[in-house]
């Protein structure tokens, strides 16, 4: 095999068949050469060349050619690898103390087909586990996390408002009380409420009701006087709308039905009072940029019905879909003037019963959840006269047919409002600040019995609390002043526990920041649990600090003994700690004399029952 040495310095290169030949600056001053054969190897690597020699100081003027042989005897036809970086990493000790690093790089001159072929094998390797370790597995735990979660917490609960439509439907309880057996088509002829998709300030559904706006506003504007519609918080009939062929009369599903598709035009007829959506080119209330949307009255003056709206599926797989009960998100676009039906978000004064604004935006092409609906609660309308309608309003459907969201739909959808979600300005009882978490003045009650006094508390243990901080200050405080000292070519500890001290710090510290200073610019509303990352972390600090402490600032033995003797006491008194706040962590029942005992701080609420 033929092989090719470059040296990176000054030095003439040789090549011969089966050997490195290496051409250096030398004399007769040499006095010693160990050749050393070079490894059999499975992958590149750094190999230091243990060669070395000595020569006087008069000898280095007097330059010739001495080639020094390295045999090669360890290298194989099959090594393939483009690059070997050998260094020399000998100090050369010369009369003139100098000191010299030779760097020598290897190149295999062999078939370059199979050269670059399992140089690429190579790197696809190394790229494939660390996509694995580092991308795969850590998106499974992830993603397994939350199957869990999903798979066992599958009842609706106080805050799944917050959720859109479809994922409230998947539950057990609450909106799938309602929602279950559904018509899944809507239909002309249907009666739906709709629920704007934003649900910010809040969840609400596309209301009306007999009042209409008045004459003029505050502001010294006037209004159309028509019946107001709005955007309802609550449930309630009077969000019951009903879907209407604009050629047709009928407010009934005909039979068999007649879909509507995306596309299509419809009238919007409130369901208690008949009156048709309406917008026309009035300003609205508090948006005076928009149009005004109302329920149409006819007044008998130049203002005629403006009340076609075109259906638009936002989510839809084509131009033909059918609108779909729950799983359709639509956009109401005004025909006659190419405004789409918005939630503002503003709430009207006393005369709108602090209700939220709708309003109609002109059509752009930019998409905003304000102006999208879903269909939430369905049923195909069966009575035409009004009477019989209003008592069916009043009615919950029951019918068959199960609508359940995949897996990876409901994670999605929880991820976004992790991420977006925006808590009310009220606070919650147990919340707390990124402050209050350091020193642990704060913790959140889960559970209490309505007899014993047993509760369940999230409280950490104050001594580990206490010992991470410490450790946390002790690191700094001695990491600044290693660097201090060393600035000034003081050591004060052997250079690879110096290089194990700075990567414990990079891990433990560096993750405390990245887990914990985050919360500082975070709007949402924060507690206890949000801290237990960055703990973790600073944690694992303890045992570094303590066992740095032990190996180089306790060297006589007097000192050992006692760091030892502290580090035994420590122990016992974290599983003190433990034992005695295991009741408010495990559900015990307790006195009211053994729970006021626990408060060992004013901050901490320890639910105790009045006698």
């Amino acid at each position: 095999m033929s092989l090719c040495v470059t040296v990176l310095s000054d030095f003439r290169i040789q090549h011969e068949r089966s050997c490195l030949v290496l051409a250096a600056p030398a004399s007769t001053g040499w006095c010693s050469l160990h050749p050393i054969s070079i490894p059999d190897f499975g992958r590149a690597a750094v190999l230091p060349l243990c060669c070395t020699w000595s020569c006087s100081s008069d000898s280095l003027r007097e330059l010739s050619d001495h080639s020094v042989k390295v045999h090669a005897s360890g290298i194989h036809s099959d090594f393939f690898y483009p690059t070997l970086s050998l260094v020399l990493p000998e100090v050369l000790q010369f009369a003139e103390a100098q000191f010299l690093l030779w760097k020598v790089v290897v190149l295999a001159s062999v078939d370059w087909s199979s050269l670059f072929l399992c140089c690429w094998v190579s790197l696809l390797c190394h790229f494939l586990a660390r996509v694995l370790t580092l991308l795969i597995i850590p998106v499974a735990m992830y993603l397994s996390f939350f199957y869990v979660h999903l798979t066992l917490l599958y009842r609706s609960g106080p805050h799944d408002q917050i959720m859109t439509s479809a994922f409230q439907a998947s539950l057990e309880g609450g909106l799938a009380r309602i929602t279950q057996g559904q018509p899944l088509e809507v239909a002309y002829g249907s009666q739906i409420t709709l629920r704007n998709v934003l649900g910010k300030p809040m969840q609400c559904w596309l209301h009306s009701h007999t009042n209409t706006y008045p004459i003029r506003y505050e502001n010294g504007r006037g209004s159309s006087h028509q019946q107001q519609v709005t955007c309802y918080p609550f449930k309630d009939v009077n969000n019951w709308w009903i879907v209407k062929d604009p050629g047709m009369q009928q407010l009934v599903v005909s039979n068999p039905p007649r879909p509507v598709r995306h596309g299509h035009i419809v009238q919007l007829v409130h369901g208690i009072t008949t009156r048709y959506l309406n917008t026309h080119d009035v300003a609205a209330p508090l948006s005076p940029h928009s149009q005004e949307v109302s329920c149409y009255i006819d007044y008998n003056i130049s203002m005629p019905a403006q009340n076609l709206w075109r259906v638009e599926i936002v989510n839809r797989e084509s131009d033909t879909d059918v609108w779909k009960t729950i799983l359709s998100e639509v956009r109401f676009v005004h025909v006659n003037t190419s405004a789409v039906l918005k939630l503002s978000g503003a709430s009207l004064p006393e005369w709108g019963y602090r209700q939220l604004e709708v309003v109609g935006e002109k059509l752009s092409k930019g998409y905003h959840q304000s102006m999208v609906w879903n269909v939430e609660e369905h049923r195909y309308g069966k009575s035409q006269e009004q009477k019989e309608r209003e008592v069916e309003l009043h009615s919950p459907t029951r019918m068959d047919i199960s609508k359940n969201l995949s897996f990876m739909a409901k994670f999605t959808e929880l991820q976004w409002k992790i991420l977006t979600l925006k808590n009310e300005d009220t606070e919650h009882k147990y919340s707390s600040s990124a402050l209050d978490w350091i020193t642990m003045d704060t913790n959140i009650a889960y559970w209490l019995h309505p007899t014993s006094g047993a509760q369940i508390h999230l409280l950490g243990n104050v001594l580990t609390w206490a010992s991470a901080n410490i450790a946390a200050v002790v690191y700094v405080c001695l990491s600044l002043w290693y660097l201090v000292r060393r600035r000034r070519t003081i050591y004060d500890i052997p250079e690879d526990a110096w290089q194990l001290w700075v990567s414990a710090g990079q891990i433990c510290v560096g993750g405390w920041i990245v887990n914990y200073l985050p919360f500082f610019l975070m709007e949402k509303t924060l507690f206890l649990y949000h801290y237990l990352p960055a703990l973790t972390f600073q944690i694992l600090l303890i045992p570094i600090v303590l066992q740095h402490l032990s190996d180089h600032l306790c060297r006589s033995l007097l000192p050992q003994s006692m760091f030892s003797a502290l580090i035994v006491a420590w122990f016992s008194s974290v599983y003190l700690v433990y034992h005695t706040f295991s009741p408010v962590s495990y559900g015990e029942p307790l006195s009211v004399a053994e729970l006021k005992a626990l408060r060992w701080k004013d901050s901490w609420n320890i639910l105790i029952r009045k006698q």
